[in-house]
């Protein structure tokens, strides 16, 4: 939001203050002065008028995390282990998932305080590339490949999903390169051929691809290069 409307959406100034205010030098955002009134204001900005604190700000958290399987992509559960649950009580707060995995869909899950980072994430718009490696219970077929690059018909939500690149690993696994996120997408895909997924862990989303010294259940923080790269 801009520093102005910001400003003038508080109890206690007009939009006539806030002009005066900002010529005046008196307010600081992320402790520095700032007299522009189109300067944005982000949900982690310090913002103070004086000796006035209207917006503490925080440190924005970026997570990348070894998501095991028989977990589940929640915040909170009555039942089941939750990926926050992986973490220290400390990392927990206020995080949501950029991009959740199912109950025993192994790999990749990222972790942010940022919802507008997240939302660049995961907005379809983006098209990001999501890599998952696949094993099922019957032999993959190299007839496969041209359905995947047509789409899959789901009738379900009446449409057909965007091309997809499939890479034959091996009799009963591959490499799939999707741009969505439906529900069920990769069993779905591969059920047009009667052939079940068995295993799915997801390698990458757009540039962030998983630490392979990350184990099952272990995290780290996003490098700056990984978080600037979304």
């Amino acid at each position: 939001m801009r520093l102005d409307r910001f400003l003038a959406n508080l109890p206690c100034y007009n939009r006539q203050q806030v002009r005066l205010l900002l010529i005046q030098r008196r307010v600081r955002v992320d402790g520095q002065v700032v007299t522009e009134p189109l300067h944005e204001v982000r949900e982690f900005s310090r913002v103070e008028v004086g000796e006035q604190l209207h917006q503490a700000g925080h440190a924005p958290r970026y997570l990348m995390l070894h998501k095991p399987a028989g977990c589940v992509s929640a915040t909170h559960d009555p039942q089941h282990r939750t990926v926050l649950d992986l973490l220290p009580a400390d990392l927990r707060e206020d995080l949501h998932i950029a991009g959740r995995l199912d109950f025993n869909t192994t790999g990749l899950m990222l972790l942010t305080n940022d919802g507008q980072w997240s939302r660049r994430l995961t907005q379809p718009s983006t098209k990001l590339p999501k890599v998952y490696r696949v094993e099922t219970e019957d032999e993959i077929g190299e007839h496969y490949l041209e359905k995947f690059r047509q789409g899959f018909y789901f009738a379900f939500e009446d449409l057909t999903t965007l091309p997809a690149r499939l890479e034959i690993l091996g009799p009963r696994q591959a490499r799939l390169e999707i741009v969505e996120g439906r529900y069920h997408q990769v069993k779905r895909m591969f059920g047009f051929f009667q052939n079940k997924v068995i295993g799915l862990h997801r390698e990458s989303m757009g540039s962030i691809v998983l630490d392979p010294g990350l184990a099952p259940g272990e995290f780290r923080q996003l490098s700056a290069e990984e978080i600037a790269g979304i």
